[in-house]
């Protein structure tokens, strides 16, 4: 049902852009028109002009966002999404980036008007985040964030240094999508596969937050694939949605590298640390955010920290189809 409704929804929405486009087809047509007219005003042909050039600014914006739609036609492209932010080695200074890193995608998250909710999050002891894992649900938000998957690195000086030394972060980022039961009933996963032990849950919550150990961690041996749920107050809730979970991975992962069994994977996670990174963004000496698989660049890294992705996320997309699929597939 759910996937009938989206369906219905993604229709509707190209025939409203249809019709806007024929709206917008008419308006400038009109304006043209009266361009020219050699009995206008000065002020007319300015007003006609300044029209004109709103609606076709209007109309290439949104053409630029029919094409990236286009190229998100993968498989799990318009599945919601989960995203994992792991501070790398470092201490404060990578959890503090991890922080900054979930600022960005928030800030990202509210300029697409996505939905988005903090599922599990670790603290660090000083400052930042160790860990964090969020749900995010809106129009082809998987097949939008699926290119976020990999190394970030920060290079800038330490707010944590007296000396304020220049100072080298990672932060690991991954992307799931969120995928309906009936897309998993593939995946059978052998109890021997799975490790799983028990945590307290940690945060704000009812009498069991802090005293039942209900968080759960579960790791899938063969792929090294661990995932942590900590959401529900009951252990049994945690573990199912943690399975679940465990399936996402592997589905993306075997679509990735084209396995035919489960036991053909090799898990494919992210290293946070040097030499693994996707991104760049030095704050110090010079500024600059910088896309090593694409070259895209820009020297707004404040404008990019509020979540200004959308040069980066387009270009990955419209990488040619080859290079597109060694980084991640979206194509089904």
């Amino acid at each position: 049902a759910k996937k009938t409704i989206e369906k219905s929804n993604k229709i509707k929405l190209q025939l409203e852009r249809i019709r806007r486009w024929e709206n917008w087809d008419q308006e400038v047509e009109t304006a043209l028109e009266l361009l020219a007219d050699p009995s206008i005003s000065e002020n007319e042909l300015k007003t006609f002009s300044e029209e004109a050039n709103g609606i076709l600014s209007l109309w290439k914006k949104d053409f630029d966002e029919w094409e990236l739609e286009r190229l998100l036609s993968g498989k799990f492209a318009s599945a919601d999404c989960q995203m994992t932010i792991q501070a790398g080695a470092g201490g404060t200074e990578a959890q503090d980036w991890a922080l900054m890193l979930l600022r960005m995608y928030t800030r990202y998250f509210e300029r697409k008007n996505f939905h988005y909710k903090i599922l599990d999050e670790e603290t660090g002891e000083v400052a930042g985040i160790k860990s964090c894992t969020l749900k995010i649900e809106g129009p082809f938000c998987f097949g939008l964030l699926s290119g976020e998957k990999g190394t970030h690195r920060l290079v800038r000086q330490s707010p944590f240094n007296a000396q304020a030394k220049r100072q080298t972060s990672f932060a690991g980022v991954e992307t799931f999508p969120i995928l309906e039961m009936e897309d998993l009933t593939d995946i059978d996963i052998p109890e021997k596969d799975l490790e799983v032990t028990t945590m307290r849950s940690g945060g704000k919550g009812g009498q069991n937050v802090n005293k039942v150990e209900s968080g759960v961690r579960m790791v899938h041996v063969p792929t090294g694939i661990s995932v942590r749920c900590t959401q529900e107050r009951s252990q049994s809730l945690n573990k199912s949605l943690a399975l679940k979970m465990i399936k996402e991975r592997l589905v993306v992962v075997m679509q990735e590298q084209r396995a035919k069994e489960v036991a053909e994977i090799r898990g494919d996670l992210v290293d946070a640390s040097w030499g693994q990174q996707i991104r760049n963004y030095v704050l110090h000496p010079y500024k600059m955010v910088k896309d090593v698989r694409t070259g895209t660049e820009s020297t707004n890294v404040q404008d990019v920290l509020d979540g200004d992705l959308d040069a980066f996320i387009s270009d990955f997309l419209r990488l040619g189809t080859s290079k597109r699929e060694s980084d991640v597939s979206l194509i089904g």
